[in-house]
């Protein structure tokens, strides 16, 4: 060691970098965390032909709607969705992952002229269609009109008079009303009577829909949405 305090210089360094490293650390560890970035929603807009399963639980019952496959097979999973138990005017909401926690889209009855009004809405609570029941010409077959604002009003009808018939006069057999009806039966959406869309029920015990779309000019949601609702609102 000489007497020039080069020994004690480079110790003063690195006393300083210590410094400056324990800083930086504190810093950055006071800094605000950054906000995680949501969840994007599947890109449901692109596909034409969706596979609706439903299960039941103890609280609830419980879809997973999957992208079709050209088999029709279920392919990939785009959204789940939850029926509120207890409701009598129906609510479901639908989700964009298992986790239920990015809603897709929403609808729940409220009283209207028409009877029940279902607006269905997004996750900020945005209206982006409707549907209602005509009851009128729902006497033997079932009879919707679902209105996709600026863009289309589609009727919804049951396709088939004679499994309609049949379907009506199940209910209303005692302890029927019990046992799932497991026939299958298609419903037809027109617009001035052009065929844009069809949701068919498949022969089988579980409840599975398939929901094929025709035009890229209907929201993917809303065509989700009521697939739903013909099986939440006591279709069956």
């Amino acid at each position: 060691m000489d007497s020039t305090g080069t020994e004690s210089g480079t110790g003063t360094g690195a006393e300083k970098d210590k410094s400056t490293v324990a800083l930086t650390k504190a810093a950055r560890a006071s800094a605000p965390t950054p906000a995680p970035t949501p969840a994007e929603a599947p890109d449901i807009q692109s596909h034409d032909t969706f596979v609706i399963k439903k299960t039941l639980s103890l609280t609830a019952g419980e879809y997973v709607v999957s992208v079709a496959r050209p088999d029709g097979s279920e392919g990939e999973p785009v959204a789940y969705a939850r029926e509120k138990r207890l409701s009598l005017r129906g609510q479901v909401t639908v989700y964009t992952d298992a986790s239920r926690k990015s809603v897709l889209a929403a609808f729940k009855g409220r009283d209207h002229e028409v009877g029940y009004m279902y607006d269905v809405r997004d996750a900020s609570g945005q209206s982006f269609g409707s549907f209602y029941e005509d009851a009128g010409a729902s006497f033997l077959r079932r009879t919707w009109q679902v209105r996709q604002p600026g863009t289309m009003k589609l009727t919804c009808r049951e396709r088939s008079r004679v499994v309609a018939f049949v379907r009506f006069i199940w209910e209303f057999v005692p302890y029927l009303e019990y046992v799932p009806f497991i026939w299958p039966y298609r419903f037809k959406y027109t617009e001035s009577g052009k065929p844009l869309m069809t949701v068919a029920k498949k022969l089988g015990l579980r409840t599975r829909y398939v929901l094929e779309i025709r035009t890229p000019d209907i929201d993917r949601r809303l065509a989700i949405a009521h697939t739903l609702a013909l099986d939440v609102l006591d279709v069956d």
